[in-house]
């Protein structure tokens, strides 16, 4: 690894990483700075934990100079709240000693209160997609003077549906301008954003898109339905000197709300759960808690893999199987950080074995399959999604055409036929011609029979 100080950086960046304890860049940090300082486009493709976020920062900064402009001249887009919290607190940290000024904007907050504080003069703004987009049509935000866009985590931006407002935001930006990418993944839609709206970017990559972490043990249980994979982790969970630090990753709301109603029965002061349906106070908090080590279990969704930067999590339990096989790489990431071991569990149903392979697949290994132990309940009780879907006979909306009746057929052919418009007129009009006024040359005369 390089040393920070081989790096041609400003004393003052120099200062700030000294205070922070870091020596030695890691491999994307060491291949982006040079590309970033060139000023050519790039898209930085490198594994999650492995520092990616200092790897725009550091360049950014370095090439960062005062000035008076009021307007912000670098624009950090991200997907979630939380990442955008991270990302000027890491910003704060970098710029200690250069006086950067830094402003985050996220949904869930008083527009109002972002709109004065974009009053004062701000260097950089670090934004989600959609608030941001509100702030400019709001005009509490001019981006004519932004030189350098970094977009953070592409591949979630798509994945959210954020391609709308992305695109949305190239037409208010200035043509001439850096473009920086950063994902830990390359897929389809990233590579159709970059070939039809950058030209000539530089691609650099330290891993395979989807090459697990090394450095972090992944088994996985078959278990029958949810309620078992309850009683499976609340046995799991009873072990605190091994599961320390527990990261649970569910599919949805509901799942993450339900899965906390049940472990909180057993676990109710170890426990904490975030998702989009949290107010971002509660979020927040709950985030702090975890990281602190007030809870050392927290449910979360996958809109919450990518805005979570937490210190030593020692587990990172795939309750549901992700849809999309590269979430679980952004899963399995939050821990084994910074070079440390970690361990990544999966749960996995007969309905989720698909997936759970797609991710098998993706990463070319198998993951460690292991046997239920022995003391774990086997659930009867089905959630409503598991419980089996019954038709009744005679519903009519669930008839085949086959089985409808005649006065059906006859009804459904009569709402076939056009409506033309007008049809008294037009019927009369055919049955009788044009109607005669005074103005007619012939008004007044019969017509003569042949």
């Amino acid at each position: 690894m390089a040393s920070f100080s081989d790096f041609k950086i400003s004393n003052a960046l120099q200062k700030a990483l000294t205070d922070l304890g870091f020596d030695k860049a890691t491999p994307i940090q060491e291949l982006a700075f040079p590309v970033v300082m060139s000023g050519k486009d790039v898209v930085g493709i490198a594994q999650t934990g492995t520092g990616k976020t200092f790897g725009y920062l550091l360049p950014i900064l370095n090439m960062l100079s005062f000035s008076k402009e009021i307007h912000p001249r670098i624009l950090i887009l991200v997907p979630t709240r939380e990442l955008v919290i991270q990302v000027v607190e890491e910003v704060e940290k970098l710029g200690k000693y250069a006086s950067v000024r830094v402003l985050g904007v996220y949904g869930g907050t008083s527009m109002n209160k972002q709109k004065e504080a974009l009053a004062s003069v701000t260097d950089i703004v670090v934004a989600t997609p959609a608030r941001l987009y509100d702030l400019v049509l709001a005009r509490a935000l001019q981006l004519k003077h932004v030189r350098r866009l970094v977009i953070d985590e592409v591949d979630v931006m798509l994945d959210l549906g954020f391609r709308f407002q992305l695109i949305n935001i190239f037409e208010l930006l200035p043509q001439r301008r850096q473009n920086i990418m950063f994902s830990a993944t390359m897929t389809d839609d990233v590579e159709k954003l970059i070939h039809d709206f950058f030209k000539g970017v530089a691609k650099i990559a330290v891993a395979v898109s989807g090459t697990p972490l090394e450095n972090i043990a992944q088994y996985a249980y078959a278990v029958p339905n949810f309620y078992t994979k309850v009683n499976l982790l609340e046995y799991l969970l009873k072990d605190a000197d091994d599961y320390r630090k527990v990261l649970v990753f569910v599919s949805s709301k509901r799942s993450a709300d339900l899965l906390f109603k049940e472990l909180a029965e057993f676990y109710n002061d170890e426990i904490c759960v975030i998702h989009s349906n949290k107010t971002q106070n509660y979020r927040l908090r709950s985030i702090n808690q975890f990281d602190t080590g007030q809870n050392r279990i927290l449910i979360t969704t996958d809109v919450m893999a990518r805005g979570l930067d937490l210190n030593e999590i020692s587990h990172v339990i795939n309750f549901d199987v992700p849809r999309f096989p590269e979430n679980y790489m952004h899963r399995i990431g939050r821990t084994g950080r910074a070079e440390k071991t970690g361990t990544a569990l999966v749960l996995y149903t007969d309905a989720e074995r698909e997936a759970k392979e797609a991710i098998e697949t993706l990463m070319e290994m198998k993951i460690t399959p292991l046997t239920l132990p022995p003391e774990v309940e086997m659930a009867t009780q089905l959630t409503y999604d598991e419980q089996p879907k019954h038709v009744e006979r005679e519903n009519p909306l669930k008839q085949n055409e086959d089985e409808r009746g005649s006065g059906f057929h006859e009804k459904s052919d009569k709402k076939k036929k056009q409506n033309q418009g007008g049809s008294y007129k037009r019927i009369i009009k055919k049955k009788y011609s044009k109607p005669k006024t005074r103005g007619d040359k012939n008004y007044g005369k019969k017509k003569r029979r042949k």
